[in-house]
Formats: C-alpha cells, structure tokens, sequence
C-alpha cells in the first residue's frame, strides 16, 4: 500500500507573495496585530548562498514581516533570525530525520531530502512531529509544491505555496489528511530577532 495519500490542488495558485500574506492575513485575523513594525531584515542571499538554493518569496515575505507565532497549539511558523542565517542553513537536525522517513515510506515514487534533485526541504513543523516541506523543483523555487509527512506514516501534496497552504489550512479549505483540524488561532508569538525552522 502506497504512503501517499494524494495531491491537493489550490482552486487558483497565489504567485504574488503579497497577494499570499495578504489570503493568510484575511483567514488569521489575529495575525495583523503582531506584524513587525519594520521588515526582519534576514540576510537572504547569504542564506541562499550557504543552503545553495534560492528560497520562496512568500515564505521569505512572512518571515520578513511577522515574528515566530504558532497556529492553534500545533504548528510552528518561523523563519531565520537576522544575524544567524547560516545557523539556520548549515541545520540538518530535520533532514536528517526527513532521510529516514523518506527510506521507511512506502511510496511508488521514492522521494529523497533535500540536497538530491527534486529533494524535501522542511520549512515547518508540529509540536506532533509532523513536518511541512518543500518539494523543491528545478524549475525554481515560485514553483515548488508543499509536502507533508505525518508523524502518523502519511505523505501528502499541495500544489501551492507554502504562505497559501497556511492559509487553506486554517480556513478549512485543505483537508488535513492525518493531521488534526488547526483552528484560525495564533497560540504563541515570538519576539523579534526569535526563530526557528
């Protein structure tokens, strides 16, 4: 029996990033109050530079304009801090775990961690071990779908962003395939300069 459980399809693909964060904002409400005063200000490109790929630009757009905050006791939302980019890059404690799903995971498709081509980058996780990746795509990163591994064994797809599943996800409009409903509640904030991936 396959692992994956199937793809789901965005009614219509966000690609502006401020037309994402703004779909996030609209379905979050309480989101808007803890957007920062000034923009993070995470140094990118070194990032970038050190990973060795480019990141989304509505992933970086969030982390740029919102601190660490996590969704309805269960999802952490949180990016690079200003000053420790390559910390955050040179961090392979989650690939090492997503290498080890990835070999376990009954799948007619074999996917692999990222660096290998096409390979799973996480950019979220749950308090319940489950994690949010990207499925990186040579075609760049606008066109990377959203993969989830479920501490429960289950894989999924959504072919959108990774800012618009936040927000499929909590308005309702996602399934969440082995995952337990996350209700349009932000649980904990982080302060500024504060993260994790």
């Amino acid at each position: 029996m396959d692992d994956l459980a199937g793809t789901q399809v965005p009614g219509c693909r966000l690609t502006d990033p401020a037309e994402s964060v703004a779909e996030l904002e609209r379905v979050l409400p309480g989101l808007v109050a803890h957007r920062l005063p000034t923009p993070a200000g995470i140094d990118w490109l070194r990032l970038e530079s050190v990973l060795g790929t480019a990141l989304p630009a509505d992933y970086k757009l969030l982390c740029e304009l919102y601190p660490a905050f996590e969704l309805s006791d269960f999802m952490l939302v949180a990016g690079p801090v200003p000053g420790a980019e390559v910390a955050w890059a040179e961090d392979t404690d989650d690939l090492e775990i997503i290498a080890e799903w990835c070999e376990d995971a009954d799948l007619a498709v074999p996917i692999h961690p990222y660096p290998a081509p096409g390979g799973l980058l996480p950019w979220s996780s749950s308090n319940q071990g489950d994690f949010f990746l990207w499925t990186t795509s040579p075609a760049g990163p606008q066109e990377w779908m959203v993969t989830v591994a479920s501490r429960s064994g289950a894989w999924w797809h959504y072919t959108g962003g990774a800012v618009q599943f936040l927000a499929d996800l909590v308005s309702g409009v996602l399934e969440p395939w082995s995952l337990p409903t996350v209700r349009p509640e932000i649980t904990w904030v982080g302060q500024r300069g504060g993260g994790s991936r």
